[in-house]
């Protein structure tokens, strides 16, 4: 399982700014969605080649210094809870403060990885100052600015030394998991409830029933696997409770831990922006998605309602419009079963293998007639395509100028592979390697 990385400390520390930065390491594929608000609290990183989630604490914090002891407890306290190492974030200019002690007490009784980082060290006087951070009693610290990236490498360097290593031969012989993702109030637990034919979950109209991502085996009609039920994910404005902003924080651990996401959403309420941001961390995780459109009994409808609203979505996510979109009512029970049935399709094709020699048999000959276009004179030749070894599906063309192979041919490579071999509700990803 990947590993997760908890930001705490107290307000104006800087820890956003630092979140940002490790945030900003990743691939540009974040920038294909605009204003996707969870990115502000969740991202992905990596360093030394070793991949992790972080998670930002900030802004659940209200207020300054004169905050109830008790709420800075339950946020570090399921913070921890959730993370696997911790970094704690200080101030060089503010000193210790009151609020810094009381968060540092509950850390030294916690028995994962816990790295102070003394921010805003910019220069060597201020170094020099951070020597008052050894009497929170965590031992050594780390001095970083956070606004520059001073100091941050020798901070990771020993943060990815201590985060377990993924152990993937486990993670592939358990079973798939399904993770059932939305907005609070979608239908999701109802949607499980109706599946296993049980009252499993408590159903209730208050949004934020569900706190916590549960699992339950599920192995009717020859299909066995893993359903998690999660809280539902709302934005960050909406969010006032600590719990519930771990409730989120579970469900983003859920879409990262699963093989398919089914995405549920209300049909009265359309595909807005929140749903967006759910669907684009799915696929960011490249994750296999099902979009579940719910309540469709309450639509009002004609012969062209379901087309109008299918087309609808599809523009919304493009470029990735190759999902299946399936219309139920959990109420009524209507294509609950279908809706299984493509997760378990789109499961297979998130785990399919093909081979290398069927590979550039059916795709050189296209290549050879569509070659990418030159770049400053220079052509590009494709030799070889092979898939890569991981579990999802990514797939490497080797060529003489990789570097010059631009955005819009490789999207017109992965239209050829989705053409050829079906990967329906299954992101792919195509690198260009030097030959």
């Amino acid at each position: 399982m990947g590993n997760i990385v908890a930001v705490v400390g107290r307000p104006n520390v800087g820890k956003s700014t630092f979140f940002n930065r490790l945030i900003q390491r990743r691939e540009a594929i974040v920038d294909a969605v605009s204003g996707v608000t969870r990115d502000r609290h969740y991202g992905k990183s990596d360093w030394n080649g070793k991949e992790f989630s972080l998670i930002d604490t900030g802004g659940y914090v209200k207020g300054s210094d004169d905050i109830f002891e008790e709420e800075i407890d339950k946020q570090v306290l399921l913070a921890i809870e959730e993370a696997d190492a911790i970094i704690f974030m200080v101030d060089v200019e503010s000193g210790v403060t009151g609020m810094d002690e009381e968060v540092a007490n509950i850390l030294r009784r916690v028995e994962k990885p816990v790295f102070l980082a003394v921010n805003k060290v910019d220069n060597n006087a201020r170094a020099q100052d951070a020597v008052e951070f050894y009497s929170l009693g965590l031992g050594d610290y780390y001095t970083i600015a956070s606004i520059n990236g001073s100091g941050t490498g020798d901070l990771l360097d020993a943060l990815v030394e201590a985060l377990p290593d993924v152990d993937e031969e486990e993670e592939a012989e358990a079973l798939p998991r399904f993770a059932v993702v939305g907005r609070p109030n979608a239908g999701k637990s109802s949607f499980i409830n109706a599946l296993i034919g049980e009252e499993r979950y408590i159903v209730t109209d208050i949004a934020g029933t569900t706190r916590d991502s549960i699992d339950t085996r599920y192995n009717r009609f020859g299909f066995e696997f893993n359903l998690v039920d999660t809280a539902g994910i709302r934005r960050k404005s909406k969010v006032k409770e600590d719990l519930e902003f771990y409730s989120v924080m579970r469900s983003v651990r859920a879409i990262e831990h699963c093989d398919v996401c089914l995405l549920v959403l209300d049909a009265t309420r359309g595909f807005d922006g929140q749903v967006q941001n759910i669907f684009w961390l799915a696929e960011r995780n490249r994750k296999g998605v099902v979009i579940l459109v719910n309540k469709w009994d309450l639509v009002e409808k004609d012969n062209k309602t379901a087309k109008d609203f299918e087309k609808h979505i599809r523009n919304e996510i493009a470029p990735f419009t190759d999902v299946p979109i399936v219309f139920i009512s959990v109420l009524n029970k209507q294509r609950i079963y279908k809706a299984i049935e493509t997760a378990v399709e789109v499961y297979k094709n998130r785990t399919k293998r093909i081979k290398t020699s069927v590979l550039n048999e059916v795709l050189l000959p296209i290549i050879e007639s569509n070659e990418p276009p030159a770049y400053k004179g220079k052509y590009v030749k494709i030799k070889y395509i092979m898939q890569l070894p991981t579990p999802q599906p990514q797939f490497a063309f080797f060529c003489n100028l990789p570097q010059y192979v631009k955005e819009p041919y490789k999207r017109f490579l992965e239209n050829q592979l989705r053409d050829h071999f079906d990967f329906h509700g299954v992101p792919i990803s195509v690198y260009m390697r030097k030959k």
